[in-house]
């Protein structure tokens, strides 16, 4: 039955003595010939506390990230609001750091989306994301998932985008492809899997930077080992068109894959015919829209209701009563007034202000409005006036 259990907090030496069993390190490539041309994401995401929590006085501890190059999905661990900590703090800033980063490495002094190139070393996500870690301050747990479009990558001495994916904890990933065409349903490519302890839905591996007095075990050395030896990682060639859900034990807990696959097909059906060598984007909208089913459909199943069977859920019967966060985007053309509009949108702000400020219910968005895109001897040109939405850390 549905029930609201807080994600407990792993000690340093608890999670050591585990991580070769949960370490991943998996390849989906593919040499399909399509012209290479930048790619980047088109996103959207949604969170949401669920209502049970939100009657308890549960604060939401979840932060997503959704910009062009990096997708981010954190749960903190709430349990560390029993020991005066702020749950929400080391999330929101760990993807902070991972967003200038990617700004940095993958972003900085391109000179249009046809000529990528690097100020400071990619070395791919997992690298990243300890680079990130030791960047933070926050004390606080969470479990860590973060997706990395990499336009640099070269196979075979031509460019070939490749998504660099880093999971540390039960946050999870799906990567889905019209892999029978344009005008076939979603299947899935791969799905990352969750890393738990003992198996237990509420002691997952976790990013945690903590007091002696509270884990006299920790160490950032020790957080930065658990990285490299526990993460799993997934490197995927990309494809425009491809869709990526990010979501939090909250979303995969309650909804089996198939289910998350089947809200993708329904809110994105194949589109009529194109002319020969055209892909149109999906709406923005829509992918919100996705974000939002998800979300409240994993709420439903785990809500106590008079009169209902609990539906089942990969947990049981009703599932878990459990914040939830979803992150939905569509791999498109990284054009340059797409890049342009990225930057006016995400200049500096001024120091006083707060960046992790969204009003309520606000969900953050990177692309709106993308160009239709297509081989260069296809008649598919239409305005390019997108307006790049700015990308917040909710």
């Amino acid at each position: 039955m549905a029930r609201t259990v807080p994600t407990f907090l792993v000690g340093a030496e608890e999670q050591e003595e585990m991580l070769e069993h949960f370490q991943r390190r998996c390849l989906h490539y593919s040499e399909i010939h399509v012209e290479r041309k930048p790619m980047c994401f088109s996103a959207r995401a949604y969170q949401r506390t669920h209502p049970e929590k939100k009657l308890q006085g549960s604060k939401d501890a979840d932060a997503t990230l959704a910009s062009p190059m990096l997708l981010g999905v954190c749960d903190g661990v709430s349990q560390v609001d029993s020991l005066g900590l702020d749950a929400s703090r080391l999330p929101k800033e760990l993807l902070k750091s991972c967003e200038e980063l990617v700004s940095s490495q993958l972003l900085a002094c391109d000179k249009g989306p046809r000529r990528p190139v690097r100020q400071e070393a990619y070395s791919g996500p997992t690298a990243l994301l300890k680079e990130a870690y030791s960047k933070t301050k926050s004390l606080g747990s969470t479990s860590v998932l973060i997706a990395v479009l990499d336009n640099t990558s070269l196979i075979h001495g031509r460019p070939h985008p490749m998504i660099g994916v880093c999971t540390l904890g039960d946050c999870e990933l799906i990567l889905l492809r019209r892999s029978g065409g344009r005008q076939s349903r979603f299947q899935v490519v791969f799905h990352t899997e969750a890393q738990r302890i003992g198996g237990h839905s509420q002691t997952p591996l976790q990013v945690a930077r903590m007091r002696e007095s509270i884990d006299p075990a920790f160490s950032e050395d020790g957080m930065l080992d658990a990285i490299d030896r526990g993460s799993g990682l997934h490197c995927s060639s990309t494809y425009e068109g491809d869709i990526l859900v990010l979501g939090s034990d909250g979303v995969f807990d309650n909804l089996f894959v198939s289910e998350v696959v089947e809200i993708c097909n329904q809110r994105l059906p194949p589109a009529p015919v194109p002319r020969a060598g055209c892909f149109v984007p999906a709406n923005p909208d829509l992918l919100s829209d996705i974000a939002t089913t998800i979300v409240e459909k994993a709420h439903s199943k785990s809500q106590l209701q008079r009169d209902r069977t609990l539906p089942n859920t990969p947990l049981g019967a009703g599932g878990k009563a459990d914040d939830t966060s979803v992150v939905v985007a569509e791999v498109v053309e990284w054009t340059r007034a797409g890049r342009e509009a990225w930057e006016r949108r995400n200049r500096p702000l001024p120091k006083w202000s707060d960046l992790f400020a969204c009003g309520p219910g606000r969900t953050p968005g990177c692309h709106k409005g993308l160009k239709r895109s297509a081989s260069s001897d296809s008649d598919c040109s239409v305005d390019d006036s997108s307006l790049v939405e700015d990308c917040r850390i909710l």
